[in-house]
């Protein structure tokens, strides 16, 4: 990515990035010190921060990019700083003007253009239920089944997707799906800075729910369950789908019979852990599974450390020995692990793309979604 020169003055518009964030800020440099960014390289939170309360005319670096929203400085803040709020605020005064990355210009172009950021047709946003027997969404249906971008229309993900929805539908679960008509929930574009484009993606959505008469979602994604609980104006209700599992097989509607016999290691998502703070539902569902053998990595729930694909990193260019993903494969390594298992998209794509960098084949580690290995015991 090139070198951007943003040229903000000190204005109302600048001080209003961030909010009340601005004045709590005692500059004790938590943020930076727990940056998972400082494990492969140089960032500084804090630094950001410092150069958003004052403007940040002539500033000449790309770290206000890097940023993955992992939220670990939030988590840890003493002052409970909201800097991936911060972050989000100062990229969207940026491409208010004119100054957008060029890898974040062809999801844009895509999200204005098909309603999803992997520049795939609109048309083909449900292909994924073919011969599923999926209902569609009617006022009689309980949950609006939600599926994220990334699961629609990426091969891989799009077969967790299914196992995923054939597991619901086999626990009874009433829910049905819109389809062409839902456009993505808006995460990337709005951590990102996009905000006209959130808002366009969030009106079109809310408007099609509240017609339909949606009220609850079940979101195949934590990002876009995190979005429908805090970025939306309607009270949809959203549960990610591990919190459905959980809840089915307590009450029994499906059970985890066959043997997985397989050394697990469960990472957390950013945005299902310190974003949400949903830590035991996937990892109860994985150890109902018989055979299965669960570790946890050194670093686990609001310690995990991130896959790096929040905040535009799925789209980012980053060096091998820089990347968060790859030092989660020597973590697993560590602990043994088989299989890691992830409960996100963007978790499945970054993990398979370090297995590539580093050459691990499939037969010494694979990733597998929380659904996969579930799929596996019950059918």
């Amino acid at each position: 990515m090139s070198a951007i020169a943003p040229m903000l003055e000190i204005t109302d518009a600048v001080m209003e990035v961030g909010g009340e964030t601005l004045k709590i800020c005692i500059q004790c440099g938590t943020c930076t010190a727990v940056c998972p960014w400082n494990l492969v390289d140089e960032f500084s939170p804090r630094e950001l921060l410092r150069l958003v309360s004052f403007g940040i005319e002539g500033y000449e670096q790309d770290s206000l990019w890097n940023c993955v929203t992992c939220a670990t400085c939030v988590d840890r803040c003493p002052r409970g700083v909201d800097m991936v709020d911060v972050i989000r605020s100062a990229r969207s005064l940026l491409i208010e003007g004119g100054i957008v990355p060029p890898l974040f210009r062809a999801p844009f172009g895509s999200l204005r253009n098909e309603g999803n950021p992997w520049n795939s047709p609109r048309s083909q946003r449900a292909d994924w239920t073919a011969d599923l027997g999926m209902p569609e969404f009617s006022e009689e249906t309980e949950n609006l089944f939600y599926a994220c971008c990334t699961h629609a229309y990426d091969a891989r993900n799009k077969k967790v997707l299914k196992e995923m929805a054939s597991l619901l539908l086999k626990g009874g679960v009433s829910m049905g799906v819109i389809g062409t008509e839902e456009s993505c929930c808006g995460d990337q574009a709005h951590k990102c800075g996009g905000i006209e484009i959130f808002m366009s993606l969030e009106s079109a959505n809310s408007e099609l729910f509240d017609s339909k008469g949606v009220e609850k979602i079940i979101a195949s994604s934590p990002h876009c369950m995190n979005m429908f609980k805090k970025h939306y104006p309607g009270d949809y209700q959203p549960r990610h789908y591990t919190q459905v599992f959980d809840e089915l097989i307590e009450k029994e509607k499906i059970t985890p019979q066959k043997e997985v016999p397989l050394k697990v290691a469960y990472h957390d998502p950013c945005y299902l852990g310190r974003h949400n703070g949903i830590y035991e539902e996937p990892r109860r569902v994985l150890k109902s599974i018989p055979g299965l053998e669960f570790v946890e990595f050194p670093r686990n729930r609001r310690f995990s450390l991130c896959c790096g694909g929040g905040g535009g990193g799925i789209w980012t260019e980053v060096e091998k020995e820089k990347r968060f993903s790859v030092l989660r494969i020597e973590e697993a390594r560590e602990v043994g692990a088989q299989v890691i298992a992830t409960a996100c998209p963007f978790c499945m794509i970054m993990f398979e793309d370090a297995l590539k960098a580093l050459g691990i084949e499939e037969d010494e580690m694979k990733i597998m979604d929380v659904a996969e290995l579930l799929y596996q015991s019950v059918e």
